[in-house]
């Protein structure tokens, strides 16, 4: 079945091009002051995609490792780390499934990475809180996790009982409903295979909540809930319409 894993391995050449990703450095600044990540620690990037942030922050001296579900994703992230000179440790795993095999000092989940992210078929619930646990078990005690998810206040804002009624929005489990053609509507240069760009998918936002509930099922003490919106990070309050909510915990 089709869906965000191929996707991600046919737009990856492309994804380093997108708004989002121009704000790296001043986003890895952030992480560094949230995380408090001393000199050599050791940080595991979920849901890595192309590796910006793991590359950035072995650029530091940190040691990094980064998982994705994308072979073509780690291939982009693996030239990246080439051309910056930097070691950084990749794996292709499903984020479900998580299993590194030893404990880190941090985790970052960043710009979607995973959580959120659902072809057709799956459940909500449990696949983001497979993904939790496996982030919690895969933190030293103390290990402290920041997380940027999609923000529900806003999809609650924008659709409307109509919606609902047509399967394009969930009102209870607050998923919107699209074909893979959407996520690239506004990329002329990006062309997906027809059997890609019909394949249905759905995205997910969260309430600060929601989210907290999920993360303490999964073992982790929410310390801090902020506006995540990818160029705007900052410890200030969540705003109604801004597209990401960043949560930052902590295993206990």
């Amino acid at each position: 079945m089709m869906g965000w894993k191929q996707f991600f391995d046919v737009f990856a050449p492309h994804y380093v091009d997108e708004v989002f990703t121009r704000n790296t450095v001043a986003e890895v600044d952030f992480l560094e002051e949230v995380l408090g990540l001393l000199p050599g620690a050791s940080v595991v990037d979920v849901g890595c995609g192309t590796g910006r942030h793991s590359v950035e922050l072995a650029r530091r001296g940190y040691r990094v490792t980064g998982a994705d579900i994308s072979q073509g994703m780690l291939r982009e992230a693996a030239h990246a780390a080439k051309q910056a000179g930097v070691h950084v440790e990749f794996i292709c795993q499903d984020a479900r499934e998580l299993k590194l095999g030893r404990q880190f000092d941090a985790c970052i989940c960043l710009c979607e990475g995973s959580l959120g992210l659902l072809n057709a078929d799956e459940d909500p619930l449990e696949h983001d809180i497979a993904i939790l646990r496996g982030i919690a078990a895969s933190l030293v005690p103390g290990g402290k996790f920041v997380l940027t998810a999609l923000n529900a206040l806003r999809k609650i804002r924008a659709y409307s009982d109509k919606d609902v009624a047509r399967g394009k929005f969930n009102n209870l489990t607050l998923c919107e409903a699209s074909l893979l053609s959407a996520a690239v509507s506004h990329r002329a240069d990006v062309v997906l295979p027809e059997e890609i760009a019909s394949a249905t998918v759905m995205e997910k936002g969260f309430t600060a909540m929601e989210l907290t509930l999920m993360l303490q099922i999964a073992g982790l003490r929410v310390e801090n809930v902020w506006g995540g919106t990818a160029g705007s990070w900052g410890k200030r309050p969540l705003l109604m319409d801004e597209i990401e909510l960043m949560v930052v915990a902590r295993l206990d």
